[in-house]
């Protein structure tokens, strides 16, 4: 069974189209990139999906149920969500929003205070959250969306405010929520962060798929250059690689090749005289996003 099935979606609000034929696919432990500009699409996606609207067209399947259904309410306490602008009600405690809303998922307050200790407010859980910074209110928002053990995660930008310690524990986190079997699905701008963290991405454009799939299975699709590094190779390239190069004052030398022409261009490159080292780095996301994104505007 697919945790989270979206079949043909079409979402209309009035005269706008936010959604146009969307179809996804999430196995168990699965971690998904959702990625696109401002109102591409991303935050109905996470609506239908937690079942607060209904589609146009199309169905919406979450653990083989419709979401929103009264069949399909038991199963909210699997879910975890965050948005991305946190709201609490700022004259409780940290402990006492947290305690709240385990009571609503059905999980322990031991398990509130665990969660405050792991992202690291165990000492201000009983400080009021109008005294929270705005990464404290972040931290008591992954909290609340890691309670009762969720077998499917939903998050909205969820390193906004994080300093890059908070942020690397996160994300080693959500490594050991993958493991257990956990999917999540994981919104963010900040692409670089993110790149090594999932296992596929979805990039929507005004209400479209622009392309999904691993970021291998991407770049294929982009067919964007490669770029080459080469530190302390004398004398002209052989052809044709030399018509490709840039080579700098750093004696380091740059090519970007046709993603094609990568083994040909290596074992030539490799028997150069002089060669210390030799950097290939492929197209990564954000240079993927842009290529993508770069169709529609």
């Amino acid at each position: 069974m697919h945790i989270v099935e979206l079949d043909r979606i079409e979402k209309r609000y009035r005269d706008v189209e936010a959604l146009r034929g969307v179809d996804l696919r999430l196995q168990a432990g699965e971690v998904l990139g959702l990625f696109g500009h401002n109102g591409a699409g991303k935050t109905t996606t996470i609506k239908l999906i937690l079942g607060l609207i209904e589609p146009s067209a199309g169905q919406v399947r979450v653990f083989g149920k419709t979401p929103g259904t009264a069949g399909a309410r038991e199963l909210r306490r699997h879910i975890g969500f965050l948005q991305e602008n946190v709201s609490f009600y700022d004259q409780l405690t940290g402990e006492e929003v947290l305690n709240y809303f385990a009571r609503l998922k059905g999980a322990s307050r031991q398990q509130s205070r665990a969660l405050l200790e792991q992202v690291g407010l165990d000492h201000a859980r009983r400080r009021r959250v109008k005294g929270y910074s705005k990464g404290m209110r972040q931290r008591l928002g992954l909290a609340q969306a890691l309670l009762g053990q969720p077998r499917l995660l939903l998050l909205d930008e969820p390193t906004v405010g994080l300093d890059p310690i908070a942020t690397g524990d996160f994300y080693q986190h959500l490594a050991l929520l993958k493991q257990q079997g956990c999917t999540v699905i994981l919104c963010s701008h900040v692409l670089p962060g993110v790149e090594k963290y999932i296992d596929r991405a979805l990039i929507l454009g005004k209400g479209r798929v622009l392309a999904q799939g691993s970021l291998e299975q991407l770049r294929q699709q982009a067919a964007l250059p490669l770029s080459l590094s080469l530190r302390g190779a004398s004398g002209p390239l052989p052809a044709p690689w030399g018509e490709y190069a840039s080579p700098g004052s750093d004696n380091v030398t740059r090519l970007q090749i046709p993603l094609e022409q990568k083994m040909a261009c290596l074992r030539q490159l490799m028997s150069l005289p002089g060669l210390e080292d030799l950097e290939i780095q492929p197209p990564a996301l954000e240079a993927l996003y842009r290529h993508f994104i770069g169709e529609v505007h």
